[in-house]
């Protein structure tokens, strides 16, 4: 496997996440990132996940990649950042952190894999791509129920 193709898995990894989440939450693209053999890929939730929600949703994330066969190797309980650490068993790296007012991060990291060229993804976001604006801003979309409680 070359680096577009740990890219393009990345993606497959990140959709099927954010798919099995109900109801949908609104992400965005981070950014990709390359080292010298392996590939970051992130999106971000823009939904608001409120402090009463948070545990749902970790809860969610965290019995879907069990269920995918994924190892979980850390879990924060921190009460402001939580965060899921897994592998796929494909070995990409896989975490769920949650940040400043209640936004959730989504990475994969690759392991090494052939130097290649890395496109950026093709998969579209499902609410504002936010093209060309860094970083992206705070948790700016309400649902409700993701955002119940927040203020």
């Amino acid at each position: 496997m070359d680096m577009q193709g740990a890219a393009n898995r990345a993606d497959e990894i990140l959709d099927a996440v954010l798919t099995e989440i109900k109801p949908q939450v609104q992400w965005a693209h981070g950014p990709t990132s390359t080292g010298s053999c392996d590939v970051s890929r992130m999106r971000v939730v823009m939904t608001i996940v409120s402090e009463q929600r948070r545990g749902s949703f970790l809860g969610v994330v965290d019995r879907f990649w069990r269920k995918s066969g994924y190892r979980i190797k850390a879990i924060n309980n921190d009460v402001d950042v939580p965060a899921i650490y897994a592998q796929t068993l494909d070995g990409f790296g896989v975490t769920l952190s949650i940040g400043g007012k209640g936004q959730a991060f989504f990475e994969v990291d690759s392991p090494c894999v052939k130097e290649s060229a890395v496109a950026e993804s093709t998969t579209q976001p499902n609410g504002p791509a936010y093209e060309d604006v860094y970083p992206l801003p705070r948790p700016n979309v309400h649902s409700d129920f993701w955002s119940t409680g927040s203020t």
